[in-house]
Protein backbone atom coordinates (compact mmCIF):
# COMPACT_ATOMS: atom_id res chain seq x y z
CA UNK A 1 0.00 0.00 0.00
CA UNK A 2 1.19 3.50 -0.80
CA UNK A 3 0.77 6.21 1.78
CA UNK A 4 2.55 8.95 -0.13
CA UNK A 5 1.92 10.89 -3.33
CA UNK A 6 4.44 10.99 -6.16
CA UNK A 7 4.86 13.78 -8.70
CA UNK A 8 3.73 12.84 -12.21
CA UNK A 9 4.32 16.03 -14.21
CA UNK A 10 2.79 19.39 -15.05
CA UNK A 11 -0.34 20.32 -17.00
CA UNK A 12 0.21 21.10 -20.69
CA UNK A 13 -3.43 21.62 -21.66
CA UNK A 14 -6.75 21.10 -19.94
CA UNK A 15 -10.50 21.14 -20.25
CA UNK A 16 -13.16 20.47 -17.65
CA UNK A 17 -13.42 16.81 -18.75
CA UNK A 18 -9.75 15.92 -19.31
CA UNK A 19 -6.22 17.22 -19.22
CA UNK A 20 -2.77 16.36 -20.55
CA UNK A 21 0.37 16.30 -18.45
CA UNK A 22 3.92 16.69 -19.67
CA UNK A 23 6.72 14.75 -17.98
CA UNK A 24 10.37 14.19 -18.82
CA UNK A 25 10.77 10.55 -17.80
CA UNK A 26 8.74 7.45 -17.05
CA UNK A 27 9.39 6.69 -13.39
CA UNK A 28 8.90 3.13 -12.19
CA UNK A 29 5.67 4.01 -10.33
CA UNK A 30 4.10 6.61 -12.63
CA UNK A 31 2.42 7.12 -14.96
CA UNK A 32 0.37 3.95 -15.11
CA UNK A 33 -2.71 3.29 -17.19
CA UNK A 34 -5.72 3.42 -14.85
CA UNK A 35 -3.77 5.22 -12.12
CA UNK A 36 -5.49 7.85 -9.98
CA UNK A 37 -3.96 11.34 -10.06
CA UNK A 38 -4.90 14.74 -8.67
CA UNK A 39 -4.30 18.36 -9.52
CA UNK A 40 -4.71 21.18 -7.04
CA UNK A 41 -7.03 23.85 -8.44
CA UNK A 42 -7.44 26.94 -6.30
CA UNK A 43 -7.30 26.90 -2.54
CA UNK A 44 -9.67 24.08 -1.64
CA UNK A 45 -10.24 21.88 -4.68
CA UNK A 46 -8.38 18.85 -6.05
CA UNK A 47 -9.38 17.59 -9.49
CA UNK A 48 -9.20 13.78 -9.58
CA UNK A 49 -8.61 11.81 -12.75
CA UNK A 50 -7.57 8.51 -14.29
CA UNK A 51 -4.56 8.12 -16.58
CA UNK A 52 -5.88 6.79 -19.88
CA UNK A 53 -3.02 7.30 -22.31
CA UNK A 54 0.75 7.78 -22.36
CA UNK A 55 2.24 9.17 -25.57
CA UNK A 56 5.97 9.15 -26.29
CA UNK A 57 6.51 11.29 -29.36
CA UNK A 58 9.74 10.86 -31.20
CA UNK A 59 12.38 13.53 -31.23
CA UNK A 60 15.11 14.24 -33.77
CA UNK A 61 17.91 12.91 -31.58
CA UNK A 62 16.14 9.58 -31.03
CA UNK A 63 15.54 9.30 -34.79
CA UNK A 64 19.27 9.74 -35.40
CA UNK A 65 20.10 6.94 -32.97
CA UNK A 66 17.83 4.36 -34.59
CA UNK A 67 19.91 1.87 -36.52
CA UNK A 68 23.21 3.10 -35.08
CA UNK A 69 25.45 1.29 -32.61
CA UNK A 70 24.54 3.05 -29.38
CA UNK A 71 25.98 2.30 -25.98
CA UNK A 72 23.86 2.12 -22.83
CA UNK A 73 25.08 5.54 -21.58
CA UNK A 74 23.61 7.36 -24.60
CA UNK A 75 20.30 5.52 -24.29
CA UNK A 76 20.06 6.25 -20.55
CA UNK A 77 20.91 9.91 -21.15
CA UNK A 78 18.30 10.24 -23.89
CA UNK A 79 15.64 8.67 -21.65
CA UNK A 80 16.50 10.90 -18.69
CA UNK A 81 16.99 14.14 -20.64
CA UNK A 82 14.29 14.03 -23.29
CA UNK A 83 13.88 17.13 -25.42
CA UNK A 84 10.24 16.30 -26.19
CA UNK A 85 8.03 15.72 -23.13
CA UNK A 86 6.12 12.50 -22.62
CA UNK A 87 2.41 13.32 -22.72
CA UNK A 88 0.06 11.67 -20.21
CA UNK A 89 -3.69 12.03 -20.83
CA UNK A 90 -6.08 12.08 -17.87
CA UNK A 91 -9.88 11.65 -17.78
CA UNK A 92 -11.46 13.76 -15.03
CA UNK A 93 -13.74 11.64 -12.82
CA UNK A 94 -14.39 13.99 -9.91
CA UNK A 95 -12.97 16.44 -7.44
CA UNK A 96 -12.50 17.10 -3.75
CA UNK A 97 -13.57 20.36 -2.11
CA UNK A 98 -14.18 21.32 1.51
CA UNK A 99 -13.42 17.77 2.73
CA UNK A 100 -16.08 16.29 0.43
CA UNK A 101 -15.74 14.19 -2.70
CA UNK A 102 -17.82 14.75 -5.82
CA UNK A 103 -17.92 12.22 -8.62
CA UNK A 104 -18.80 14.60 -11.40
CA UNK A 105 -16.97 17.29 -13.35
CA UNK A 106 -15.29 20.06 -11.35
CA UNK A 107 -16.22 23.74 -11.68
CA UNK A 108 -12.91 24.46 -13.43
CA UNK A 109 -9.98 22.50 -14.86
CA UNK A 110 -6.39 22.62 -13.69
CA UNK A 111 -4.28 25.39 -15.18
CA UNK A 112 -1.17 25.12 -17.34
CA UNK A 113 1.92 24.08 -15.35
CA UNK A 114 -0.08 22.97 -12.28
CA UNK A 115 1.74 20.04 -10.69
CA UNK A 116 0.00 16.66 -10.89
CA UNK A 117 0.51 14.06 -8.16
CA UNK A 118 -0.52 10.43 -7.76
CA UNK A 119 -3.29 9.78 -5.25
CA UNK A 120 -2.20 7.75 -2.23
CA UNK A 121 -4.02 4.57 -1.18
CA UNK A 122 -6.20 6.35 1.39
CA UNK A 123 -7.37 8.85 -1.23
CA UNK A 124 -8.09 6.07 -3.72
CA UNK A 125 -10.05 4.07 -1.13
CA UNK A 126 -12.05 7.12 -0.11
CA UNK A 127 -12.83 8.12 -3.71
CA UNK A 128 -13.80 4.62 -4.83
CA UNK A 129 -16.07 3.94 -1.85
CA UNK A 130 -18.81 5.24 -4.17
CA UNK A 131 -19.24 4.03 -7.76
CA UNK A 132 -20.91 7.07 -9.31
CA UNK A 133 -17.78 7.72 -11.41
CA UNK A 134 -18.35 4.45 -13.33
CA UNK A 135 -20.80 6.14 -15.69
CA UNK A 136 -18.27 8.92 -16.49
CA UNK A 137 -15.66 6.33 -17.44
CA UNK A 138 -18.06 4.07 -19.35
CA UNK A 139 -19.24 7.05 -21.44
CA UNK A 140 -15.75 8.42 -22.16
CA UNK A 141 -15.17 8.61 -25.90
CA UNK A 142 -11.52 9.68 -25.84
CA UNK A 143 -10.41 6.76 -23.65
CA UNK A 144 -10.80 3.01 -24.02
CA UNK A 145 -13.50 3.04 -21.33
CA UNK A 146 -13.78 -0.66 -20.51
CA UNK A 147 -10.02 -1.14 -20.29
CA UNK A 148 -9.68 2.07 -18.27
CA UNK A 149 -12.39 1.21 -15.75
CA UNK A 150 -11.02 -2.32 -15.30
CA UNK A 151 -7.49 -0.98 -14.71
CA UNK A 152 -8.77 1.65 -12.25
CA UNK A 153 -10.70 -1.02 -10.34
CA UNK A 154 -7.59 -3.20 -10.12
CA UNK A 155 -5.66 -0.20 -8.74
CA UNK A 156 -8.44 0.51 -6.22
CA UNK A 157 -8.58 -3.15 -5.20
CA UNK A 158 -4.80 -3.27 -4.68
CA UNK A 159 -5.07 -0.20 -2.42
CA UNK A 160 -7.48 -2.16 -0.21
CA UNK A 161 -5.17 -5.10 0.40
CA UNK A 162 -7.07 -7.92 2.14
CA UNK A 163 -10.45 -6.33 1.33
CA UNK A 164 -9.77 -6.31 -2.43
CA UNK A 165 -12.03 -9.26 -3.28
CA UNK A 166 -15.00 -7.79 -1.41
CA UNK A 167 -14.47 -4.49 -3.22
CA UNK A 168 -14.35 -6.16 -6.64
CA UNK A 169 -17.53 -8.11 -5.92
CA UNK A 170 -19.36 -4.86 -5.03
CA UNK A 171 -17.94 -3.20 -8.17
CA UNK A 172 -19.07 -6.17 -10.28
CA UNK A 173 -22.59 -5.86 -8.91
CA UNK A 174 -22.69 -2.17 -9.81
CA UNK A 175 -21.41 -2.93 -13.31
CA UNK A 176 -24.12 -5.59 -13.66
CA UNK A 177 -26.72 -2.95 -12.82
CA UNK A 178 -25.28 -0.36 -15.22
CA UNK A 179 -24.73 -2.77 -18.10
CA UNK A 180 -27.75 -5.02 -17.62
CA UNK A 181 -28.73 -4.61 -21.28
CA UNK A 182 -25.22 -5.14 -22.70
CA UNK A 183 -24.25 -8.67 -21.65
CA UNK A 184 -21.19 -8.92 -23.91
CA UNK A 185 -19.69 -5.68 -22.61
CA UNK A 186 -20.48 -6.65 -19.00
CA UNK A 187 -18.85 -10.06 -19.42
CA UNK A 188 -15.72 -8.48 -20.89
CA UNK A 189 -15.44 -6.03 -18.00
CA UNK A 190 -16.03 -8.68 -15.34
CA UNK A 191 -13.30 -10.84 -16.88
CA UNK A 192 -10.87 -7.90 -16.76
CA UNK A 193 -11.44 -7.17 -13.07
CA UNK A 194 -11.45 -10.80 -11.92
CA UNK A 195 -8.88 -11.26 -9.13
Amino acid sequence: MSDHCLPVGRVLRASTASFTIGTKTLAAEVPRFGGFVKACVGEACDVIGLIYDVLLEDDLFARQLIGAEVNAEYIADQRQNRQVPIEVSVLVVGYAANDRLYQYLPPQPPITLDEIMTCNDDEIIRFTADFTFFRTVLDAREARPDELLAAALRVAAAARGAQSREFLVRAGRELSRLLAFDAARLEGLLRRIKP
